[in-house]
């Protein structure tokens, strides 16, 4: 079986991209990392995709005349590494409509939140503030809207009455290692299938 590639974008720690790599590894899946992106040159994910062997290189926004030459290099670069399925690993900037259509249902992102709920920014803070009892994170196909797209997998956590924002957020980081690699793996056995806004998924 020909490995499936996948390419991933990032902006910091790389915890869930190091999560998605563990997997492929541990299950020796048919799936290949064939680059690793971010936008932050400190970026310590590149430092995991570095130490993985993995290729990985760093497109920087301020370094480019505009957000549309910023995309190209990226989808230039994705491209040039056979790319099938990109996944945002922590990816903190908002990809263009023009982008996005350019990878029909091979976009896969993870949010701290269980959308439809608390899209954008600082989800955690967000249920925080709203006073949920339950909270926890989503992994969904990318479209043109905001943290909108399709829903693959969700996971749900507990909020106590003494939670802080770093504790709810390592809680739910801990699902989101979980959840992210699994949908990987679902979209690269070609198991996902997107009827109107519901994402079913077929069984082995």
């Amino acid at each position: 079986m020909t490995n499936k590639k996948i390419g991933v974008l990032v902006s910091g720690r790389g915890s869930n991209f190091q999560a998605v790599l563990d997997k492929i590894r541990n299950e020796k899946l048919p799936i290949e990392i064939a680059v690793v992106i971010s936008d932050s040159a400190d970026a310590y994910a590149l430092k995991r995709a570095e130490q993985a062997g993995i290729p990985h290189t760093a497109i920087v926004r301020h370094d480019y005349r505009d957000k549309a030459s910023f995309e190209e290099a990226i989808d230039s670069r994705l491209r040039e590494a056979g790319v099938e399925l990109v996944v945002l690993a922590g990816f903190m900037r908002i990809l263009s409509a023009d982008f996005v259509n350019r990878w029909p249902q091979a976009i896969i992102n993870i949010h701290p939140a269980l959308l439809p709920a608390f899209k954008g920014l600082d989800a955690q803070g967000q249920a925080l503030k709203y006073g949920v009892k339950i909270a926890g994170c989503t992994v969904h196909f990318v479209d043109a809207g905001m943290d909108s797209g399709p829903i693959i997998l969700q996971s749900a956590v507990p909020v106590y009455d003494e939670d802080t924002h770093d504790t709810l957020a390592a809680r739910i980081l801990v699902q989101e290692h979980t959840i992210l690699p699994e949908a990987v793996k679902l979209w690269c056995e070609g198991r996902l299938e997107v009827r109107d806004r519901r994402v079913k998924i077929r069984k082995e």
